[in-house]
């Protein structure tokens, strides 16, 4: 007979200052700025034993909002902070929201052909970098299930189809598209290289939740090839633009843009494969700033907290 012995594991002593680890959260907050609010919210985070470990405010002088991100620690139930909090929010007609920090946002990817920007995203999905569940991945074509395949998300092929008589099924793929954001709970829809314009009405539905990547050269060079229209115009910069998506085309809160040098002795493959380069990583870091919820919108802008 083997004996087996057990040896307990004791925890080392916390050191004198320090606080047991729980759950964080986020505090995310804007109203219009009036005096009292940093001291009010403080005061309701401290009656939940909350301790604070980052905290952000910012006050827009173009519209007077005032915009305030705090991340806390506290063994308090959430619905006790929520209770908390409530009054305050109340008093200063906040638009309030909490969220518990380790929470994955759930994300509807939408692609076409061009597998760059996709890939940037699940792989950066697979490693952890990004804090969002990627439960499905819907196009409008199939070349790249091969690679929703290999990550091991499910693959929703939506065609649009246009007939004879000039009508489309854009209304019934739409339909198709916001079932399955209904179906998997989705909380944001990123367009990675989705080569469709989306109704208007879709864009309202999804106002503040969806995110699209173009390339920096628009309104100059709009239409098929811009990095080669680029480089037949001799530009030195060639960069790329996250932003919500709105009615209005390409034109929606900025959330990140990045910018890339350029010279004349590259090619236009070159602009190519260093704009695909600059537009994942950018739409990557938008999507992991919403996620962390670090962007409030304020108007036809962002206020993005580091």
């Amino acid at each position: 007979m083997t004996s087996t012995t057990t040896t307990a594991t004791v925890p080392a002593p916390l050191r004198s200052g320090t606080r047991p680890a729980s759950p964080g959260l986020v505090l995310t907050l804007s109203c219009t700025n009036q005096k009292g609010i940093v001291h009010a919210v403080s005061g309701a985070l401290l009656d939940v034993d909350a301790y604070i470990t980052s905290s952000q405010q910012f006050d827009s002088p173009d519209t007077g909002t005032f915009f305030m991100r705090v991340e806390f620690t506290t063994d308090t139930a959430l619905t006790a902070v929520q209770d908390a909090l409530a009054p305050i929010r109340d008093r200063f007609s906040m638009d309030l929201h909490l969220h518990e920090a380790t929470t994955k946002t759930r994300t509807l990817v939408m692609c076409s052909t061009d597998g760059r920007t996709l890939n940037d995203l699940l792989f950066q999905h697979r490693t952890g970098t990004l804090p969002i569940d990627i439960p499905v991945i819907v196009s409008n074509h199939l070349e790249l299930q091969p690679m929703a395949y290999f990550y091991g998300i499910p693959y929703v092929h939506i065609p649009l189809v246009k007939n004879e008589d000039g009508t489309d099924n854009k209304a019934e793929a739409e339909r198709k598209l916001m079932e399955l954001v209904r179906i998997y709970d989705i909380e944001l829809v990123v367009l990675a290289r989705y080569m469709q314009v989306l109704s208007d009405d879709l864009c309202r539905r999804l106002g503040g939740k969806a995110i699209n990547i173009h390339h920096s050269f628009l309104p100059s060079f709009k239409g098929a090839r811009p990095y080669h229209q680029a480089h037949e115009r001799g530009v030195k910069l060639i960069g790329a633009t996250a932003h919500y998506v709105t009615p209005d085309l390409d034109e929606g809160p900025i959330i990140d843009q990045t910018v890339q040098r350029v010279t004349h002795a590259q090619s236009a493959r070159d602009f190519v494969n260093l704009g695909r380069e600059v537009e994942g990583s950018t739409l990557c870091r938008a999507v992991r700033w919403h996620a962390e919820h670090r962007v409030l919108l304020d108007g036809n802008r962002t206020v993005v907290f580091d």
